[in-house]
């Protein structure tokens, strides 16, 4: 009955059954030889050391042994015991084989916190992640249906699914997410589909979790009373911010190198958020300290007029805005 049962789970390959028996194999084997051949093996380690490099195929030759029933359980172990671990040790490699291409398939949950959750593959979506890793050296994890991952960093995990059902973003672990980034879906071109779309993910994302900050590209400027009920952070206009930035070129030649800069930490001065210095007790002290570092301090929040409220005494949580390049950003944040 126990051959029977043997040969069956030996014949179906069961990873739990195959390692019980080859672990066993060796222990048992360690205190046969020990008691077979006692002056061979002074000690149960040396008998396990033996066992070990007999069933690895590795054969030292510093223990061997010398008794006629010694050499007949060896050759035992020459066969059954080599041919039993190579499976096992086949067994693992196949292990780390499947969890690389399940990984690679986007079937592998994401555990972590503070990453940044990225909803939609697309050619928007690659420049947001080169622009992700300009800029912190975070967590990625992107959804989308894809049948294998877009990209292969480090840094980068993939989720198949359906960004709409919790089950999806549970995999991602959005609720310890820092922000979320949903892009329109590139594969549907009417607009009201498209973010009708987008209003059904940024509600389920309400719906788990609503410290998030989240941040969703629309379509039509239209459509953004539709998203009131969601608590949704920011919107992003697609076609229509292009379309807005090409004209003012048009109009005023070089302002688009200048929304370049500002739109990208990869060149020249760019857009920096830092907190406020407990020395500063107006706007104005913080614009002339700022200047003076080589820094111009341009916003607070969404509020761009701070010329005209340098007398105003600033909040402790303001949100201040500068222009600056990474090197004074660095400096200032150092101080602060």
């Amino acid at each position: 009955m126990l051959f029977r049962i043997f040969i069956k789970n030996a014949i179906k390959l069961n990873n739990r059954f195959m390692i019980i028996v080859a672990i066993a194999l060796v222990i048992i084997s360690a205190f046969v030889m020990r008691l077979l051949e006692p002056e061979t093996f002074p000690s149960l380690f040396d008998s396990f050391w033996w066992v070990m490099t007999t069933v690895t195929a590795v054969g030292y030759g510093d223990y061997f042994p010398v008794t006629v029933g010694g050499r007949i359980y060896a050759m035992f172990l020459y066969i059954a015991g080599i041919g039993l671990i190579g499976v096992v040790i086949g067994k693992f490699v196949d292990g780390f084989a499947e969890i690389k291409k399940r990984k690679e398939e986007g079937k592998m949950p994401y555990q972590g916190d503070n990453h940044i959750v990225i909803i939609g593959w697309s050619q928007k979506a690659a420049y947001a992640v080169s622009e992700i890793r300009d800029s912190d050296k975070c967590e990625i994890v992107i959804i989308d249906k894809l049948p294998k991952t877009p990209l292969t960093e480090d840094n980068i995990h993939y989720i198949q699914g359906d960004a709409a059902e919790e089950a999806t973003l549970k995999k991602a672990d959005i609720m310890k997410a820092k922000a979320v980034l949903v892009f329109s879906d590139d594969a549907i071109h009417d607009s009201l589909l498209a973010d009708g779309k987008s209003l059904i993910i940024a509600s389920s994302i309400e719906r788990m979790s609503t410290d998030i900050h989240t941040t969703v590209e629309v379509m039509k400027e239209e459509h953004i009373k539709n998203f009131t009920h969601v608590q949704v952070d920011e919107f992003v206009l697609s076609h229509e911010a292009v379309s807005r930035m090409a004209v003012r070129s048009a109009f005023t030649k070089g302002i688009s190198s200048v929304y370049s800069q500002l739109l990208s930490r990869g060149h020249g001065d760019n857009l920096y958020e830092i907190a406020v210095h407990p020395d500063w007790n107006t706007y104005r002290e913080a614009f002339q300290d700022l200047l003076q570092q080589g820094a111009t301090l341009v916003a607070d929040g969404n509020r761009m007029d701070i010329n005209r409220r340098l007398d105003e005494p600033i909040s402790r949580d303001a949100k201040l805005f500068v222009i600056c390049d990474k090197s004074v950003y660095e400096k200032i944040s150092r101080q602060v």
